[in-house]
């Protein structure tokens, strides 16, 4: 090879890692933006149908469900005939406690012809605020549903509430109960405005329990964590915490805003905020 090939050579080499690492480096967004339907319960229990519609109008592609609340007075096939006139997906629903220990196996098909990839259970009874022994009972409940869930294809999945976060003898009860869960049969979805509210920090928990995070709440709070408020406007950094998730695109992430005066108005809100931030 002559010189001036060999510095051809070189010099494409060079341009090919530099447009390389400028891909590695390019910014992320998120590719689907789902709602969590407790942010928008009212118009829900007004007019289920309606209320869909104007979801996926916004530009929500994904839903999560709500058994604990009925459904809002809908059967599920009502509810699977909604999403797919609306082009909508549920790739999961949040369900009482009671659900996993009767009729569990008959819910797991419920949550097959819904389309669900995971059934959430997002708090537990009062008796696990008196005792950490109450955590570790349920949590080898868990165990026992969440390896039949597994035989059935679905994964069952525990959600934060602030009150977790509260010390029991000491020891914070939701980290009781997250090490005595067998990752292979329950998953974990982090609500981070939960985590902030009850005085925990989301990054510490996201890298602590790194892998065992498969879904996310994604709720902002405001600066003394006294309630939440629209994606943006509060204290949270959303863009260093999304940079940190691991296959991210892998994993249902939901808008929620629990005391939304204008329930629809702050969902587009919320939309908007995490249609364009990059991360």
């Amino acid at each position: 090879m002559n010189r001036r090939a060999f510095v051809q050579s070189i010099t494409a080499a060079a341009v090919g890692v530099g447009a390389a690492s400028r891909n590695s480096l390019a910014a992320r967004r998120l590719d689907r933006v789902g709602l969590e339907l407790y942010s928008v319960r009212r118009a829900m229990s007004s007019d289920p149908e309606r209320t869909l519609a104007a979801v996926r109008a916004i530009g929500y592609t994904d839903v999560e469900l709500l058994w604990s609340q009925g459904n809002f007075g809908r059967s599920p096939q009502q509810v699977r005939d909604a999403l797919t006139r609306e082009g909508l997906r549920a790739p999961s629903a949040h369900i009482s406690p009671a659900v996993i220990l009767v009729g569990w196996e008959r819910s797991l098909d419920t949550a097959k012809m819904l389309g669900h990839q995971y059934l959430i259970v997002p708090s537990l009874t009062p008796d696990t605020q008196r005792s950490l022994d109450d955590w570790r009972e349920w949590a080898d409940r868990f165990n026992a549903a969440g390896a039949v869930a597994r035989r059935a294809g679905i994964w069952l999945a525990f959600h934060n509430e602030a009150d977790h976060m509260k010390p029991i003898d000491g020891k914070v009860p939701y980290d009781v109960f997250v090490e005595r869960l067998d990752p292979s049969a329950v998953r974990l979805q982090l609500d981070v405005g939960n985590m902030l509210l009850g005085g925990g920090d989301p990054m510490q928990y996201l890298a602590k329990y790194r892998d065992r995070y498969w879904s996310f709440h994604l709720k902002d709070v405001v600066a003394d964590r006294s309630h939440d408020t629209e994606l943006g406007t509060g204290a949270f950094d959303f863009r260093r915490f999304l940079a940190a998730v691991p296959d991210l695109a892998k994993k249902p992430c939901y808008v929620e805003q629990e005391n939304a005066r204008d329930e629809l108005a702050s969902a587009r809100m919320d939309f908007e905020y995490l249609r364009t931030l990059e991360f």
